[in-house]
């Protein structure tokens, strides 16, 4: 392989190497919004298994408080959290992946950095 081809293989796994790290960058973003939310819910969860069966419940929807059923708002949040958490789940499983995806990016590109400095010193040797 021609100096010319190593560089461009080069600049070809840096690239890739570059958008592993921005979507690595994205999915822990996304997932520490998830942790923030799940946060929130199991909060409310906390609140809801406070008060009592007779107590009233209200929704806000838009501008409107809308009284909701004490049950169904037990059971949207335990869904809300249920959901949140499976979330979390797929978003830990894409982290791996991108983590284990860009260790192969970087040994790759440590190899082509090593043949390039090889091949600089055959050619100074010359």
């Amino acid at each position: 392989m021609g100096p010319e081809m190593l560089q461009k293989k080069l600049e070809e796994e840096i690239e890739a190497f570059k958008k592993l790290q921005k979507d690595l960058s994205k999915t822990t973003n996304l997932r520490s919004q998830l942790d923030g939310q799940l946060n929130e819910n199991k909060v409310v969860k906390e609140e809801l298994d406070l008060i009592g069966d007779e107590s009233v419940v209200y929704k806000l929807i838009g501008p409107a408080l809308i009284r909701q059923d004490l049950e169904e708002a037990r059971q949207n949040v335990n869904k809300r959290v249920d959901y949140i958490t499976q979330e979390i789940k797929r978003h830990e499983n894409t982290m791996e992946k991108l983590d284990k995806d860009s260790d192969s990016k970087r040994d790759s590109i440590g190899k082509l950095q090593q043949q390039m400095q090889q091949m600089m010193m055959k050619q100074m040797g010359k």
